[in-house]
């Protein structure tokens, strides 16, 4: 059993399992590779100049892959609530973890499947990302009508992450470096 899935590998799914992998809980990313990035050019986020969605996924999976994050590339087939957290299924069989995280870009099937609510097309969130479904939580454009921008998406997953940290803690967690942790 894992500490957290993530299910979907743009930058919400890259984002929540960097926090996550960074501060000690285990996590693995399952992904197509299919996201919308592979489409885009970026001119728009913050702290990247002119980059190709391509070449930016590539340094993301590469950053997380450089905090011990477990990425395959694999479709998930099914999720379910269990015990005290979640199963999720792929064609290699089943992954067990205490926390989901849905980055499937506006794919809402898992979410459907997980019994998450809606509010109409939308899967319904806290402030957090978290879903209906305790320590269940959903990012990017299947939370959002038309506001699809990997930055926005990239902040949902820190989001989720933050909050799976402070259950973890018990309290408020904050991932904040300073330049002496680069030494």
């Amino acid at each position: 059993m894992t500490d957290v899935i993530v299910v979907g590998g743009g930058p919400a799914g890259l984002s929540a399992a960097l926090f996550t992998e960074k501060n000690g809980l285990d996590t693995v990313v399952y992904d197509t590779d299919e996201t919308w990035m592979h489409k885009a050019h970026l001119f728009n986020y913050l702290g990247i100049d002119s980059m190709d969605g391509s070449e930016y996924i590539a340094a993301a999976r590469e950053q997380v892959e450089g905090f011990g994050v477990d990425i395959h590339e694999q479709e998930v087939t099914g999720v379910e609530q269990r015990g005290d957290g979640f199963a999720v299924t792929t064609a290699d069989g089943e992954t067990e973890a205490g926390y989901l995280v849905l980055a499937t870009g506006a794919d809402r099937s898992l979410a459907e499947a997980l019994g998450c609510a809606f509010d109409g097309d939308l899967v319904e969130v806290t402030l957090s990302m978290e879903t209906s479904v305790d320590d269940a939580y959903a990012t990017g454009a299947m939370v959002r009508d038309q506001e699809w921008q990997a930055i926005i998406a990239a902040g949902d997953g820190g989001a989720a992450a933050l909050d799976i940290l402070s259950k973890e803690e018990g309290e408020h967690f904050h991932d904040f470096d300073v330049p002496a942790d680069a030494e």
